[in-house]
């Protein structure tokens, strides 16, 4: 059966319209900053997509046909991701901020995916417009700006349904009983309540509202775009460090987990399998690269130790990639638990990137019971996640995913490979892009970039971000042969 071509159009135009909308707030810093410039490309960008995006959106009858399939749910989230970063990147070149199509398309790509992995050399060198942009690109892209638009799809005739399906992120074992509308609304009430209240605390910190603004948008969406080169270390603030780390740990938290507390349903909330798994994770690696860290003598104290520590592996595990130090000096020990947790990612259904714990938790279960079988073959032994058992098709989904992730990251490796690149630059490039943390190691480190990349292989690295961010199925579907035969 064909798309529904209608339907499609109007939900692009649609999201087209809303980024197009967002493109009115940096016009205003921009203009507040004196950089008129920059007020003007945005604008140029943001009133034709608003204008024609609205209007044809609001003209384009979906009320015929059979509605949105599964189908169309994956084409409207794949096309949306890869022709938005294309939006997103106009102004950069307009204006002249970035002047290449290709270096302001990765910038996007990234800034949407909440990568935050740049080819911007100095940073602060940009104009405080196209700042703001880069890093509003985090907050919209961490929720999804598809989630925005399912919103408003009840009031133009149009169910969501499908297209968040095609965009939640991770296995879906516990869904939460919602009508889809109301779901996305609540998210967002969340969404935009913890980044205020992180604005707030940063500012009674001492930072300025424009600082707090950018800073927040990228803890919460965990992108990790910085207006400074020195990322988070420029502050050299134990407070400003402590509440980034809290609010980048809370964005990795599964969203529906937040939903329940919302919605006064707080019963399983503090049993929740995944959840325990992940703060383990974040204690005990943050205790083992602090003591790496005091042993090797890399700073004086356990206070600085455990600081530095504690803030990186928030950062890693939740794929932002804001920095307080040069992680990349750290002992090879100390490096190689970062690279697990870059692999790792935070919870399902969170704003981070990455394989999901979950799914790794899962991997475990089954390792464990495949090793039990070995001694007991008659045995009947279901995989369980905490007092769940795991149907068969997630556990099957679990390892297609993991697989198809090993299968992209292998591609990856050799077609970066052909640059003249250290192995661990290529491979840390592509996990880095892959899990949307942003940096790697050696030249694509914290304190490093992408520029020095051709443009082939940056926008291979785009599309291995907005792919990851995508949980790698919906794209790679776009591209089967089954995807587009009319008669399945």
């Amino acid at each position: 059966m064909a798309l529904q071509r209608n339907p499609i159009l109007k939900v692009l135009c649609i999201v087209t319209a809303v980024v197009g909308t967002a493109m009115l707030f940096p016009s205003a810093v921009s203009l507040l900053y004196g950089e008129r410039a920059e007020a003007t490309a945005f604008l140029l960008c943001g009133l034709p997509m608003v204008v024609i995006g609205g209007w044809v959106g609001m003209h384009t009858d979906a009320s015929g046909g059979s509605g949105l399939r599964m189908r169309d749910g994956f084409f409207i989230v794949g096309s949306s991701w890869l022709i938005l970063s294309l939006a997103g990147a106009l102004p950069f070149v307009l204006s002249g901020s970035i002047p290449s199509i290709v270096d302001a398309y990765f910038e996007t790509a990234s800034g949407f995916t909440t990568t935050g992995a740049t080819i911007l050399r100095d940073v602060e060198a940009l104009p405080r417009g196209m700042l703001f942009w880069r890093s509003l690109t985090h907050w919209l892209g961490g929720m999804g700006i598809l989630l925005l638009t399912i919103a408003l799809l009840p009031m133009l005739g149009i169910g969501g349904q499908k297209i968040m399906r095609a965009e939640t992120t991770g296995p879906t074992m516990d869904k939460v009983t919602f009508t889809i509308n109301d779901t996305a609304k609540v998210l967002y009430k969340i969404y935009a309540g913890m980044t205020v209240l992180q604005i707030t605390l940063l500012v009674a910190g001492g930072m300025n509202l424009f600082d707090a603004a950018v800073h927040a948008f990228g803890s919460v969406g965990t992108g990790g775009f910085s207006i400074y080169n020195r990322s988070i270390g420029h502050y050299g603030s134990l407070y400003i460090d402590m509440v980034i780390a809290v609010f980048m740990l809370a964005a990795g938290v599964n969203f529906s987990l937040y939903y329940r507390l919302f919605t006064g349903d707080a019963s399983q909330v503090f049993r929740d399998f995944e959840l325990k798994i992940y703060l383990r994770i974040v204690a005990g690696a943050t205790a083992f690269i602090a003591l790496m860290l005091l042993w090797k003598g890399v700073y004086p104290g356990p206070g600085e130790s455990a600081r530095h520590a504690f803030f990186q592996v928030a950062s890693i595990i939740t794929t932002t990639g804001y920095a307080t130090a040069d992680f990349d000096l750290w002992p090879a020990a100390c490096k190689m638990v970062l690279f697990g947790l870059m692999i790792s990612g935070p919870c399902a259904s969170s704003t981070g990137g990455g394989i999901k714990v979950i799914r790794l938790a899962l991997i475990a279960k089954l390792i464990q019971r495949g090793v039990y079988r070995r001694t007991h073959p008659d045995a009947v032994v279901p995989v369980r996640a905490g007092d769940r058992t795991v149907p068969a098709d997630v556990m099957s989904g679990v390892v297609g995913f993991i697989l198809l992730y090993i299968a992209v990251c292998v591609a990856g490796f050799l077609l970066l490979s052909l640059e003249n690149v250290s192995g661990i630059t290529a491979a840390s490039s592509v996990i880095a892009c892959i899990s949307n943390i942003g940096p790697g190691f050696e030249s694509v480190g914290p304190v490093g970039n992408f520029a020095f990349y051709s443009p082939a292989s940056k926008m291979l690295l785009s599309l291995l971000m907005i792919a990851g961010r995508l949980e790698l199925y919906t794209v790679f579907l776009l591209f089967t042969p089954a995807f587009w035969n009319r008669n399945r």
